[in-house]
């Protein structure tokens, strides 16, 4: 996209969101398209292939059109792409900022949890959220939630940093992780149990040099066992979160003691 911009003498687009005026339809585009049936369109293509077999060409099939139709509506496909991310974010249920009795935590837990199924079930966001600027209108409103609870804990603008990185980017890893475990064992056509079963077994039969990391892993794992792995990842994903409340407590507290 930059050559191609570098060759019209243009500079380089930074964002669908930073283009100007939306597009409206053109007398030669096909009636029955808009930019929110075709994103939406996007969306349920990537849920269902993923982002490696996503294509123009590919969706205008799935519209029923030829693909110059759909390009009416978008300059490029990382456009579109990052309308569909954008459409993603407008899906998840945002909490409200703390009560009046200044709890934050059950706000930030429900925050993280709603973003990490979001994750879970788009596994194609992953690497487009770090692609892209996230500036769209749902990014952005998710953006300003996230702000407004961190800052009801009280913490300094580094602390209040710090608190958002430390959560958000510890969800998007654990939710990348998972999400693409799950789409893993579709594509194997195994549940969760019977791949992680399948694959801790073939790892019990490596190499002997391998035998220490077996054992290691085997030990960590003690006490799940007859215990669902979703149940598991779920247990270990309210323990970490548990630990960075507990962190940002702990720093609002030294914050209030060094300013008393």
């Amino acid at each position: 996209m930059a050559k191609a911009a570098d060759r019209a003498g243009r500079p380089t687009r930074t964002s669908v969101w930073l283009e100007g005026k939306p597009r409206t339809r053109r007398s030669e585009a096909p009636s029955t398209l808009d930019r929110e049936r075709i994103t939406a369109a996007t969306v349920r293509l990537l849920d269902a292939e993923g982002l490696a077999k996503f294509s123009m060409r590919r969706l205008a099939a799935e519209l029923g059109v030829t693909a110059m139709s759909v390009y009416w509506y978008v300059d490029t496909k990382d456009d579109l792409l990052e309308l569909a991310l954008d459409r993603v974010f407008g899906e998840m249920e945002l909490p409200e900022p703390a009560a009046p009795d200044g709890d934050w935590r059950t706000p930030l837990r429900q925050l993280a949890g709603v973003y990490r199924a979001s994750l879970v079930r788009h596994p194609w966001t992953s690497p487009l959220t770090g692609h892209f600027l996230n500036i769209g209108p749902h990014s952005l409103a998710f953006s300003r939630q996230v702000q407004r609870i961190i800052e009801d804990t009280g913490l300094t603008l580094q602390g209040q940093r710090g608190a958002i990185a430390a959560v958000f980017q510890f969800v998007y890893g654990y939710g990348t992780i998972e999400g693409h475990f799950v789409q893993r064992c579709a594509d194997a056509g195994m549940t969760q149990d019977e791949y992680y079963h399948h694959a801790m077994g073939a790892f019990g039969e490596l190499a002997p040099e391998m035998a220490e990391d077996y054992e290691n892993a085997r030990v960590l794992m003690a006490g799940t066992e007859g215990h669902k792995v979703e149940d598991i990842r779920e247990a270990d994903f309210q323990i970490a979160l548990d630990l960075l409340v507990a962190g940002i407590d702990t720093m609002v507290a030294a914050q209030r003691n060094a300013s008393g």
